[in-house]
């Protein structure tokens, strides 16, 4: 029997007396690419940071690496992008995107990579990973899902030995998560082992061996043709209670538009993002918001949100009123619920998650000032119905990506606004916790008339109650 490319044996993970990983015993052979599945929080990112040595654990890991071509070398492309300004710092604050001087402060991703660009190899991962085009872009005002393509390729010019993906295919649109199935074929062809943290329903036809998680511990090893994957339990039923709850202290909102455009175009230099928007929301409207990486969706929902500051300069309404008429910006955001991938890289992951979730009534990243006894129970409410009582006095960074993304969900939903505005809201969830979230957002449109904005690559995430589309290609906007 050949050298077993990596050995895990009795490894356990404990962070703050908190058990993530339970002796976990695993056999990686050359030539066996993996996929490790589980539901949100089993400790699936836990293991592949214990893999690469960024997190301590107990037991033992050894590897067997290959020494020709390939660098000695086992790299991580972590979920959440990072990265830093020209003056070497992250103080990065959200609205900065879309403010053209202030984005100027990021480097572009031709300076990223830069050292690698002139080597054939090099070219061709670019242009496979459909980088090309976004080459002088400053990094901060790339998408979600082009940020995942950027990782991937700077990974690549490294030439890993062994490449570890947690979820790399979310936040990418449907020709970018078939281009990374192509994309992995190839990876694999070239001689690099890989092993992916994804969805049951994502699994590549390169792997070959499936290990699934559940609550730390390895419940199954083997071939992906025998693989035992978890069932997708029943979503539990809402609590009646408390929606009723929140009904009996709701805020009447009148209006009769959420949101109207019109003729709106916005521009960056001479590069156009959205072209002649004509767009209206009525009160209680659904909407579902589409279109491939790239094509505006952020751009458009940071008119709406009060975060881009080209509003002023467009014909646009929000809640019956024209920008720039006397309202303030915190006058538009406290009658909005709002999350995106993109504000999730900018809190601090040391705010329990209580903290977060409260902050959301004021608006702010953080949670500044003291809140009153109604706040808390209004915090409580929806910390229960978001089914994280277990959670909220952890700090966020010790939460699995999923787990977090259910708080800044929380965080979206607890003034229950009239509009919320959800951008890839179950990125990071497993099935069950989808399945609740859509059902809990379905009950909440249907009970408060709430407007709603939802932007997915998924179209089986979508909850009911939409039935309206607007979908976005090149800056253009199609109404289904």
């Amino acid at each position: 029997m050949s050298t077993a490319l990596a050995q895990l044996t009795d490894v356990s993970v404990t962070f703050n007396n908190i058990e993530i990983l339970k002796n976990i015993n695993l056999t990686i052979q050359p030539g066996e690419q993996w996929a490790i599945v589980g539901k949100s929080g089993s400790g699936k990112t836990t293991l592949a940071q214990a893999l690469t040595g960024q997190t301590y654990h107990s037991g033992d890991i050894s590897f067997h690496l290959p020494n020709h071509s390939h660098a000695n070398r086992i790299l991580l492309i972590e979920q959440q992008h990072h990265f830093k300004n020209r003056s070497n710092t992250s103080d990065f604050y959200y609205q900065q995107r879309y403010n053209a001087s202030d984005s100027e402060n990021t480097i572009t991703v031709q300076e990223v990579l830069q050292p690698f660009i002139n080597s054939q190899p090099a070219t061709d991962w670019i242009e496979q990973l459909h980088l090309t085009h976004v080459l002088p872009e400053p990094l901060i005002q790339l998408s979600n899902g082009e940020n995942k393509r950027l990782q991937l390729a700077k990974a690549l010019f490294l030439d890993p030995a062994l490449l570890i993906m947690d979820n790399p295919f979310i936040g990418l649109d449907v020709e970018g998560r078939q281009r990374l199935h192509r994309i992995l074929d190839t990876i694999v062809a070239n001689g690099i082992s890989i092993i992916l943290i994804t969805p049951p329903q994502e699994l590549p036809d390169c792997i070959t061996h499936v290990a699934v998680l559940e609550n730390g511990q390895l419940i199954s090893a083997g071939k992906k043709a025998a693989a035992q994957l978890p069932a997708t339990a029943v979503a539990p039923a809402l609590p009646a209670d408390i929606i009723q709850q929140l009904k009996a202290g709701g805020e009447s909102n009148h209006f009769t538009t959420a949101v109207k455009m019109v003729n709106v175009t916005i521009k960056y230099g001479e590069k156009t993002i959205l072209q002649n928007i004509n767009w209206e929301v009525k009160k209680g409207e659904c909407w579902s918001i589409s279109g491939p990486n790239g094509a505006g969706k952020s751009t458009l929902l940071s008119l709406v949100t009060a975060d881009n500051p080209q509003a002023y300069a467009n014909e646009l309404y929000l809640f019956d009123q024209r920008r720039g008429s006397g309202e303030s910006i915190w006058d538009i955001k406290r009658r909005i619920g709002f999350v995106s991938p993109e504000l999730h890289v900018y809190f601090d992951r040391g705010t329990s998650c209580f903290d977060v979730i409260a902050s959301g009534l004021f608006d702010t990243i953080g949670l500044f000032r003291q809140i009153s006894t109604a706040q808390q129970a209004q915090v409580q409410n929806w910390i229960q119905l978001l089914q994280l009582q277990n959670l909220q006095r952890r700090p966020l960074f010790q939460l699995s990506l999923g787990q977090q993304r259910m708080v800044l969900l929380a965080r979206a939903l607890v003034k229950n606004p009239p509009l919320l505005i959800l951008d890839e809201p179950t990125q990071g969830l497993d099935e069950e916790q989808i399945s609740y979230f859509k059902t809990l957002v379905n009950q909440l449109c249907e009970t408060f008339n709430t407007t709603l904005l939802y932007v997915t690559h998924y179209s089986k995430d979508l909850p009911a109650c939409v039935k309206k589309a607007a979908y976005l290609e090149s800056g253009k906007m199609i109404i289904k």
